[in-house]
């Protein structure tokens, strides 16, 4: 059980890493940055780590982000529901016996739907961009969408790579 600790520790740290590296590409959508290599990275770590793992990886991520300056608040509710729930349903998909890699598609509504909410109702009011966000609504929750989606296809694609490859 410790060796399996050991590997995602380290699993998790790498794909910290690779998330701070691929950072820097994001779609700019004000007052927030949308960015697809989260979500590539939420259902690379949902699908192999498990919810909790996966959840730390987005967790430590978003405070890279926010630190770095590459990132906003809204880093922190648009990524860890999404991984979450990746997590979450790989785990029902498992103890059903079906494939876990379509969990990946769970992402986008937890981040387009329940991250957004959260951003929407806890976050904005706590750093003043309501009125922001009132107005610029649709336009946000699309490009959130956009990114979300973009990110779940690459990291399905990436996924079945490494499979295939013989890494997982």
């Amino acid at each position: 059980m410790r060796a399996i600790n050991i590997r995602k520790f380290a699993l998790s740290i790498g794909l910290t890493a690779l998330g701070i590296v691929i950072a820097p590409l994001y779609i700019p959508i004000p007052p927030t940055k949308a960015f697809p290599g989260q979500h590539f990275i939420n259902d690379i770590a949902g699908i192999i780590l498990g919810p909790y793992w996966a959840t730390i990886t987005a967790i430590l991520i978003s405070i890279m982000r926010v630190s770095l300056g590459i990132g906003t608040i809204y880093a922190f509710p648009g990524s860890i529901p999404g991984t979450l729930l990746v997590g979450i349903t790989v785990n029902i998909l498992r103890r059903r016996r079906l494939n876990p890699d379509y969990a990946a598609f769970t992402e986008p509504i937890g981040t387009a739907i329940i991250g957004f909410l959260l951003a929407l109702y806890v976050f904005a009011p706590l750093v003043g961009d309501v009125s922001k966000w009132q107005i610029a609504l649709t336009i946000i929750w699309l490009g959130w969408l956009f990114s979300t989606c973009m990110g779940t296809l690459i990291g399905f694609a990436a996924l079945k790579v490494i499979r295939s490859a013989g890494y997982i």
